[in-house]
Formats: C-alpha cells, structure tokens, sequence
C-alpha cells in the first residue's frame, strides 16, 4: 500500500503525456509530424543542450550558495545577498536575453548566461530554506556524538534538507524549459524555432508543434526530478 501512492502519480502522468500525443496527432496530422521530424529531433537537442548546461551551472553556484548562507554567520545578510541572484527573475526574461546579447553577442553563449541567471533564485531559496529548517534537536545531537561541522552537514542537515532543494532544482527546471524558447530570438536554437515562426506567419501546426514539445520536455523532465526525489527520500514520499 505504501507503493500505491507513487505509483499511481506515475501512472497519471504517463497518461497525460499519452494524452497530449494523442490530442497533437490528432490536431496537426501524422504528415506534419513526419514533415518535422528531423527539426524536432534536432531542436530538441538544441534545447535539452541549453537546459542541460544553464542549470548544469546553476546547481554549482546555487546549491554552495544556499549552504553558504545557511551558515549562522551568514543568515543576516542572507536576505541581502539573496536580491542578488534574484537578477534574473526581477528582469523579463527577455530583458536579460537582450542584456545578454548585448554584452556576449549573438548565439547559444548569451542564452546559457541568461537561463542560468533565471534558474539561479529558486536553488539558492530552497536550499537556504531547507537548510535552515533543520530541527536545533538534530543539530544538537550531531554536536552531542562527536561530528565535525562538515560531517554533520553531509549526514544530517543536507539529507533532511533534500525534499525542500529538490522541490527548488524542479521549480527551476521548469522555469528553464519554459524560458528557452525565447533564446531563439538571440541566435540560439531550441524549440522557439518553432514557436515565433508560427506565430509569424500564423502557421498554427507548427506553432502547436513547437508549444506541445516544449510542454512535453518540462513534464517529463518534472517527473524525472520527482522519480529523483523519491529514491532519495523515500521516507518524505507520500
């Protein structure tokens, strides 16, 4: 019975991914997904590539970050320094792609600049949140058998903390996906190659076409973060 509960999220979710298919088969046509095949198989590439290394990067400055400003010596100024990484979610995004653009140029380098400041908030958040949400009790009995500091933080504070970071890493994953398409606009390519086409010469299939795989990327994506989640967590699996 306790399996029953996660299985049946998975069962959901691969029914709606079955669903969307089916629902975009049937709105476009086999022939328009024949048509496309070789640009959605190489744009989905392009855009997997952009998520990939934005929040490749995030993680590594955004989780270090939180549990740097979890540290009591830091939490004062922890709201402060916060407003800094929350540059990319302040701006429009398509603000901080024209930033980008400007200082770097054109192509795949701005983008990854401007997905990774976008993604950065939610990690840095999180993993301060859960960080700092850590029962004084556990704390004390770490202290109590003897842990040094950097123990206790990899065997006790990180793994009560985990459900709360990777609720921020999935946040932030979606945020990304959603956020990619627009880098179409700086020269870099992803799915947006199909989004702003479409809406231009309103060619709605392949506007549907480029929207559906995008929502696609960050649903599977999503579950494989919550798969993630629950293998390293099972206790915090409802």
């Amino acid at each position: 019975m306790q399996h029953a509960s996660p299985v049946r999220r998975v069962g959901l979710a691969l029914l709606a991914i079955v669903v969307v298919i089916a629902l975009l088969v049937w709105g476009i046509g086999l022939n328009t997904l024949r048509d496309r095949k070789e640009d959605l198989i190489y744009l989905g590439q392009q855009h997997m590539f952009l998520v990939f290394w934005s929040m490749f990067f995030a993680l590594l400055v955004g989780i270090p970050s939180g549990i740097l400003l979890s540290r009591p010596f830091a939490r004062r100024w922890a709201e402060y320094v916060m407003q800094i990484f929350n540059v990319g979610n302040t701006l429009p995004p398509l603000a901080v792609l024209a930033l980008a653009m400007v200082i770097i140029g054109i192509g795949d380098r701005p983008a990854l600049i401007a997905l990774f400041l976008a993604s950065l908030l939610p990690i840095v958040r999180n993993t301060f949140a859960g960080l700092s949400a850590v029962p004084p009790s556990l704390i004390e009995a770490a202290n109590g058998i003897g842990m040094t500091k950097f123990q206790r933080l990899l065997q006790v504070e990180i793994p009560n903390a985990l459900p709360v970071i990777l609720a921020g890493v999935r946040i932030a994953t979606a945020i990304n996906v959603g956020t990619a398409p627009l880098a179409f606009l700086i020269g870099a390519s992803s799915f947006g190659e199909l989004i702003f086409p479409g809406i231009y010469l309103n060619d709605f299939p392949t506007l549907i076409l480029g929207a559906v795989a995008t929502a696609l990327f960050a649903l599977i994506l999503d579950m494989l973060l919550a798969a993630l989640g629950r293998f390293l967590s099972p206790h915090s699996a409802a």
